[in-house]
């Protein structure tokens, strides 16, 4: 029995459905539609949040029983398969597809699904491996129980487009290879099983697995890549609310530059070492530190990170002269400036990752885009959980537009933000906060023509859907708002009260 997760996780199941035997062993992954929120264009295994119709952990909290029931109905409704022998043995085929109908369309109920499972002892052939659970950079975090199956013999794989759009059958080690040629996308827990999955020993994988997600629960940084040669590592910061911790990423798989190792705690330092030093072992090089800005909540565990790796950090100017004590510079990088990743995770040659001048949020800000697949460590230019504060006068909201404007005239693949996961088709990501900035500056715009003129009287109107808990913060990017108006003639300023020039 797994410890309770906190009731903020969405409790699901997933399973490692798979065909064939060693050379031939194939595990069968599911496209996700594009539009989905969560994890929309990706393969997974076939999977979801568990149901009341599931059931209820048994009353000293084991959860094994409802958990499995979850995995069980997942897999038939999205693919027809069902492996309960039991349940096979005691219905026809004709039965087991009205059911599947039933549960595909919620508005007919799933009385029959729970006549069904009344004929099921817990086949064995449905077994629970290992969990996972999302680390806390997601603002909805999933506690998952995994289970594998093999395919029953005269069954196959049906999808019924929805929130699925395809599915396959893939060799673990040929699903990984597409993924590090940027032909698919795969989320990054199916990533972590695919890869001990590769040798082809079923019971090897459940072992290996198992230990890996043991580590994970233990305290261990997960491996989570959304896309090749980036590790997101999520560390616990003093940063602003929603957020509570701040992205370091490990980019190249040769040649490894740590971005932002932001934390300042010295149990969050050991955590990225023992993920650096697990990398080393595999036989890449730690290359040195780069920083995105100097905020607070972005180095603080760059002196650190130096001193065990003896590197120095590579920043823009600006931001080298404003680090914390201890950190050994490099050469400063500015607008363009390419840094040598070696191979990229498919072999190519050439693979390089850019700087990109973006201030706005700060006078020093870079972003660093890599050349293969185009990901864009974007610091704290976006977020996928909150909005970018802009704190006058570090902060200035026409320059940050601007570069936001220039950011989105690239072609982006992965977005990784500072804050938040990271999300395929960045570009959307910036023309939706382009959009953002845009109705924020109207609804400024309009409530100066109502009279409005002080910060205090224009938050609430201006940041009415803002949690008012937050309205300290949002009062800064307001004046932000405000200093953008004035610089282009749309208001002016007088004390403490600001009006429209019309």
């Amino acid at each position: 029995m797994s410890p309770k997760p906190a009731k903020s996780n969405r409790i699901a199941s997933a399973i490692v459905l798979l065909r064939g035997q060693g050379p031939s062993l194939e595990v069968y992954l599911a496209e996700r539609a594009p539009q989905l929120r969560f994890f929309g264009g990706y393969h997974a295994f076939i999977g979801g949040v568990r149901e009341p119709i599931d059931g209820r952990d048994d009353a000293d909290g084991d959860d094994r029983t409802a958990m499995r029931n979850c995995a069980l109905r997942e897999l038939f409704e999205e693919t027809g398969v069902l492996v309960d022998a039991d349940i096979l043995a005691a219905t026809t085929p004709e039965q087991r597809a009205a059911v599947r109908r039933d549960l595909l369309d919620l508005e007919t109920g799933t009385e029959r699904w729970n006549e069904l499972l009344t004929h099921s002892s817990g086949d064995a052939r449905l077994r629970e491996f290992c969990r996972i659970t999302t680390p806390p950079f997601a603002p909805v975090r999933y506690a998952t129980a995994f289970f594998v199956a093999e395919l029953p013999a005269g069954q196959e794989p049906e999808i019924v487009s929805g929130e699925l759009v395809g599915g396959g059958w893939w060799n673990a080690a040929a699903a990984l290879e597409a993924w590090r040629r940027g032909e698919i996308q795969i989320v990054p827990p199916a990533l972590i099983l695919l890869e001990c999955l590769a040798s082809g020993d079923v019971d090897r994988f459940c072992a290996e697995a198992k230990a890996r997600t043991d580590r994970y629960a233990a305290g261990e940084l997960h491996h989570v890549r959304f896309s090749p040669g980036v590790l997101l590592a999520p560390l616990e910061t003093p940063t602003i609310p929603p957020a509570t911790t701040t992205n370091c990423l490990l980019v190249g798989t040769e040649s490894i530059w740590v971005i932002d190792p932001a934390s300042h705690d010295a149990t969050e330092h050991e955590r990225l070492f023992a993920m650096c030093d697990e990398l080393t072992r595999d036989g890449a090089r730690i290359a040195g530190v780069l920083s995105t800005h100097h905020h607070p909540d972005h180095v603080g565990g760059i002196a650190a990170v130096c001193r065990r790796y003896d590197v120095e950090v590579r920043a823009h100017e600006i931001t080298l002269a404003r680090l914390p004590d201890g950190c050994p510079h490099g050469e400063p990088l500015a607008d363009g400036d390419r840094i040598d990743l070696g191979r990229a995770p498919d072999g190519s040659d050439g693979w390089e990752l850019e700087a990109l001048f973006t201030p706005g949020h700060d006078r020093g800000h870079l972003c660093f885009r890599e050349t293969r697949y185009g990901a864009l460590v974007a610091g704290d230019m976006v977020s996928t959980i909150s909005t970018i504060m802009i704190d006058p006068p570090e902060g200035h909201l026409a320059t940050y537009v601007g570069s936001l404007e220039r950011l989105a005239a690239l072609s982006i693949g992965t977005l990784y933000p500072a804050h938040g996961p990271a999300v395929r088709e960045g570009n959307r990501v910036l023309d939706r906060f382009l959009t953002h900035r845009r109705a924020r500056e109207e609804s400024l715009v309009a409530a100066l023509a109502t009279g409005l003129g002080t910060i205090e009287e224009l938050v609430p109107v201006v940041y009415s859907d803002t949690d008012p808990r937050m309205h300290a913060y949002a009062s800064r990017s307001l004046r932000a708002g405000l200093d953008k108006l004035c610089e282009e003639g749309r208001a002016r300023q007088q004390g403490d009260r600001w009006s429209a020039i019309v």
